[in-house]
């Protein structure tokens, strides 16, 4: 049936293409990112003027990296209007990079009149620049967008740098700069361009701080990067790339992050980006290409092993994460971020010893300044590997660095209720929680299931209501519920709780709920 999309041009051609557009579309849906571009090539090719054919072929031309089948499918679904928005944008890359100042000025006046109208201004003033003009006047005839306000002073910053008055720009950076990663990616960014204007003092003061990328920089950055429309647009499309990465991927993110590629080559930093999109689209194969592109030499080096740790476990290649973890945290200059990492993967395998000993080490590297967020993942894998009262000095712990931490002091309420300790003083914990973070259902769960165990069912069954509507597919709250529906002895919405529960229960859980299905649930002796 998915070969009715074509249009009649298939009746004027020949078998051959009409396989290696069914090939296409089964590498397409299987992830096999680069077969399913040549064979969309191959479809293109023979019906060059077939719409269907051409947006899958530029799709998937975006994440192959195929430049030159991504340009032939614009061109087909420019001459019809059925471009996608981002579109114009790999082709305002190839323009600039190939110095078709003509050809960028035509697609910069497109830009403008399309959804991506606030970068089209940003653009502009970089193009200025390259032209020999003023480009900070150009920045102020653009409109005024809230959306493009932060980057408009973002690249006002990096223009102040670039034509030389960096005093005005180190200013300007400074009331823009914070500990997010949108600040790291713009502090070097503008590194590069004051070493590119002489001016390694300032370039090497913004490059402060135990960040990978920034700490290789320093002894690297040389002559820096000469500023240019090419740099400009790159930096401004791995940025827009990077703030829509935190939402559900999208191809936007691959097409802006490929732009970005194209207008510099060497920006490692919008690779990895591109990596992660399509990682999460489920090319996971080609991402780990990409990362392996990223030289040991580049400042992001670091960040792209960490991406590709990652990567196989978002595959569900549990096994190759957990090793590219450890060789990451054996290296004699690992850090607590290394091994705490392996902590993580051996809590998600179930080898809750082994992540204890991980977070240990953690904790170790941390040295005066571990966070409580470690003794808090200690705590829990200790629990989890039955060692209650090693895990109720960590948590103990944890608590006592962050008093007004909800989550450590849910977790620790709650296991010691689990665990049979004082039932007020886990209430006392819990009840601080709930105040901390109310409406957080599971923290409402907790509280309610510590009033149920004191016998204060009628109080705990709203709670739990409660709870099961903000989290509807959580087990553990539906059996809680199912639990306290029964003691009441209402039957019909206990068996009803507890099939919801069984519904989404892990393996070992399940014959549990099931009983209480069959036969509910027994008296309290």
């Amino acid at each position: 049936m998915a070969l009715t999309v074509a249009t009649p041009a298939w009746a004027d051609r020949g078998a051959d293409d009409l396989a290696a557009y069914a090939r296409a579309r089964a590498a397409d849906g299987d992830g096999r990112v680069e077969q399913a571009a040549a064979g969309y090539a191959t479809a293109l090719a023979g019906a060059p003027g077939n719409l269907a054919i051409a947006r899958r072929a530029y799709r998937e031309a975006m994440e192959a990296g195929d430049d030159a089948l991504a340009d032939r499918a614009i061109v087909t679904l420019d001459a019809a209007r059925a471009a996608p928005p981002d579109a114009i944008l790999f082709s305002y890359a190839r323009a600039v990079r190939a110095g078709d100042k003509a050809a960028a000025a035509s697609i910069l006046t497109r830009i403008g009149a399309g959804p991506f109208d606030f970068v089209a201004n940003l653009l502009s003033a970089w193009a200025v620049y390259d032209a020999g003009g003023d480009p900070i006047a150009k920045l102020s005839e653009g409109k005024s967008n809230p959306v493009a306000r932060r980057y408009t002073a973002e690249n006002r910053a990096l223009l102040l740098i670039a034509t030389g008055k960096v005093d005005e720009g180190a200013v300007a950076l400074q009331a823009l700069l914070g500990a997010d990663q949108a600040s790291l990616d713009l502090r070097i960014s503008a590194a590069e361009l004051f070493a590119a204007k002489g001016r390694s003092d300032i370039a090497k003061a913004l490059l402060s701080g135990n960040d990978s990328a920034v700490v290789i920089l320093r002894r690297t950055i040389g002559d820096g990067v000469p500023p240019s429309s090419a740099f400009g647009a790159s930096r401004l499309f791995s940025r827009l790339a990077a703030d829509l990465s935190e939402g559900e991927p999208t191809p936007i993110v691959v097409a802006l992050a490929r732009a970005s590629l194209r207008l510099d080559p060497g920006n490692d930093r919008a690779r990895i980006l591109l990596a992660q999109a399509l990682s999460r689209g489920g090319a996971s194969d080609r991402a780990l290409t990409l990362l392996g592109q990223v030289e040991p030499s580049s400042p992001f080096h670091e960040a792209a092993l960490q991406a590709r740790v990652a990567v196989l476990s978002g595959a569900g290649e549990g096994t190759g994460a957990l090793a590219a973890a450890t060789t990451l945290s054996n290296r004699k200059d690992a850090t607590s971020t290394d091994a705490a990492r392996v902590g993580d993967l051996q809590t998600s395998a179930g080898r809750f010893d082994d992540a204890a000993r991980a977070y240990s080490l953690a904790i170790k590297r941390a040295g005066d300044n571990p966070s409580w967020t470690l003794f808090l993942q200690l705590g829990g894998a200790l629990d989890q590997a039955g060692r209650w009262p090693e895990a109720r000095k960590a948590l103990e712990r944890a608590v006592e660095m962050a008093p007004d931490e909800a989550v450590a002091l849910n977790y620790l309420g709650y296991a010691r209720l689990e665990h049979g300790e004082d039932p007020a003083a886990s209430i006392a914990l819990l009840e601080k929680a709930n105040s901390l973070q109310p409406g957080d259902a599971s923290i409402i769960d907790s509280l309610a299931w510590a009033y149920f165990q004191r016998g204060d069912t009628r109080r705990a069954v709203p709670m739990l209501e409660l709870a099961a509507r903000g989290q509807p597919a959580n087990a553990e709250i539906n059996e809680h519920l199912g639990d306290a529906y029964w003691s009441l002895g209402r039957r019909y919405e206990a068996r009803y709780a507890w099939q919801a529960a069984a519904i989404v229960a892990d393996t070992e859980d399940s014959s549990r709920i099931a009983a209480k299905i069959a036969n509910g649930m027994r008296a309290k002796p």
